[in-house]
C-alpha cells in the first residue's frame, strides 16, 4: 500500500469511528523541497521547488450547521471544535490547530461560502525539517473547504490563504512558496516560481534521477532570530542600491555600486542576487535535461549559502561534502531550506541511490556523530482529492 493510501485509510477509519458515519471526500497536499533558489523568496526573487510525495490527508465531510470539528491523528486525536458564527481566535492549548482555525478564518473573510465541516487529518511530511508540514497542512485545510464547498477561488488563492494564516494568525514570517507550491505541483515538475509576480513556470524533473532528502537532525537553535537578521541585512542592502528588493540588482551593479555598504551585508547582498541568477539558470538548465549544469548550479549555491550567507553549520557542510566526494559529477547536493541544520537535497542517478543511502548512513554518524533521516521522493503533484 502506498504512502498516501495508508493515510487515506487511517483517515477514514478515525472518521468513521469517531464521527460514526462516513467522510464525503479525502483531500491532499503535499510537503515540497527547494532543487535551488535559497533566501530569495523575500527579496522578491526566485525559487525552483517540487512538490514531494509526503503528504497530509484530510477526511472530511459537510455538515449542516457552523461547526467546524477537527481530529488531529498525530496528535493522539486531539479534538478541536469552533463555530463559524463567532469570532475564530487562537486556540489555547494547541498549537497545530491555529493552522487550521487560520486558514478558516481567512476563507471566510475573503467572504467565501463556507459551511461546517467534520474533518480528520493526518500527515507523513516531516515537521521541523523544513519540509513545509505547516503549508502542507494549511493547504489541505483550504483545499478541503474548496472541494466540498464548491468555492470559486483559484489554486493560486489557496496558497495566498494559507500564507496569510501562517503570517497573520500563527504569527509565523514565511514567504509565498511553500504554499504556492502545495497548491500547484506538478506529477514529475518542478516549478520556476516568480516571488514578485507570483507566476510560475513548470520545467520537467531530469530522467532517471531520484530526489534524495536527508535531515541531518542538528538541533536548530536561533533559526528565527537569525532569520530577521539576515531579511534586515538584505532590505538595507536594497536600500543602499535605492531598489525595493535586491531582485532588482544585477551583479554588474552590484559590482560597482558596493562602495560605503557594510561588509557584512555586501555578502548578504551578493548570495541573493547570484542565488537569483543561479536559479534562473537551473531551471533552464533542467528544461533541456543539462544534468552536468545543474549539478554545477547547487554546488555553487551551497558554497555561497555557506560562505556569504553564512547559514550552514559544520553538520550540514559534512553531510554535503561526504555526498558529493561519493557522487562526484554523476549527481548536485546542497542545503535546503532556511538554514542552521535541517536537511540537504541531493539529486542522485536512480542506480545510485541506494549506494549513496549506505554511505549516508555509514559514513555520517562517522563524522558528526548524529544520525541521518533519510527520504527519497518523488516530484509530485499539488494539492486535490484522493482518488
Amino acid at each position: 500500500m502506498s504512502r498516501i493510501d495508508s493515510l487515506r485509510q487511517l483517515t477514514e477509519s478515525v472518521f468513521v469511528r469517531l464521527f460514526s458515519y462516513a467522510p464525503h471526500a479525502a483531500i491532499q497536499a503535499p510537503g515540497r523541497v527547494n532543487l535551488i533558489g535559497e533566501h530569495t523568496d523575500y527579496n522578491d526573487g526566485f525559487v525552483l521547488p517540487c512538490a514531494i510525495d509526503y503528504q497530509t490527508v484530510v477526511s472530511a465531510a459537510v455538515r449542516q450547521d457552523g461547526i467546524v470539528r477537527v481530529v488531529a491523528v498525530d496528535f493522539d486525536n486531539q479534538q478541536d471544535e469552533f463555530d463559524l458564527a463567532k469570532e475564530i481566535v487562537p486556540h489555547p492549548d494547541y498549537t497545530w490547530a491555529n493552522y487550521i482555525r487560520g486558514t478558516v478564518k481567512f476563507l471566510q473573510a475573503r467572504g467565501l461560502p463556507i459551511t461546517g465541516m467534520d474533518i480528520v487529518v493526518s500527515g507523513n511530511v516531516p515537521s521541523g525539517a523544513g519540509l513545509s508540514s505547516s503549508a502542507s497542512l494549511e493547504v489541505a485545510i483550504g483545499q478541503t473547504f474548496k472541494e466540498l464547498n464548491n468555492l470559486d477561488i483559484s489554486q493560486l488563492d489557496v496558497a495566498l490563504n494559507g500564507q496569510q494564516a501562517e503570517n497573520d494568525f500563527v504569527g509565523c514570517s514565511c514567504g509565498i512558496m511553500d504554499q504556492f507550491i502545495s497548491a500547484q505541483g506538478r506529477v514529475g515538475q518542478a516549478l520556476l516560481i516568480d516571488c514578485r509576480s507570483l507566476e510560475g513556470r513548470s520545467v520537467r524533473m531530469l530522467d532517471g534521477v531520484d530526489v534524495l532528502i536527508v535531515n541531518s537532525n542538528v538541533r536548530r537553535g536561533l533559526v528565527d532570530s537569525e532569520y530577521n537578521t539576515r531579511r534586515q541585512q538584505c532590505e538595507s542592502a536594497a536600500r543602499h542600491f535605492n531598489v525595493k528588493a535586491l531582485r532588482d540588482v544585477s551583479l554588474a551593479q552590484f559590482e560597482a555600486g558596493i562602495e560605503g555598504l557594510d561588509p557584512v551585508a555586501v555578502r548578504r547582498a551578493r548570495h541573493v542576487i547570484t542565488e537569483n541568477r543561479r536559479t534562473l539558470e537551473a531551471a533552464d538548465a533542467l528544461a533541456r535535461q543539462d544534468a552536468h549544469r545543474l549539478f554545477t548550479l547547487m554546488a555553487e549555491s551551497h558554497v555561497s549559502m555557506r560562505d556569504d550567507f553564512e547559514i550552514t553549520v559544520p553538520p550540514i557542510d559534512a553531510l554535503v561534502d561526504l555526498i558529493q566526494e561519493y557522487v562526484g559529477e554523476r549527481g548536485g547536493v546542497r542545503m535546503t531550506g532556511g538554514g542552521f541544520g535541517g536537511c540537504i537535497v541531493a539529486l542522485i542517478p536512480s542506480a545510485l541511490t541506494d549506494e549513496v543511502k549506505q554511505v549516508i548512513e555509514r559514513e555520517y554518524p562517522a563524522r558528526t556523530g548524529l544520525q541521518p533521516s533519510i527520504y527519497l521522493c518523488q516530484a509530485s503533484g499539488g494539492a486535490g482529492r484522493v482518488s
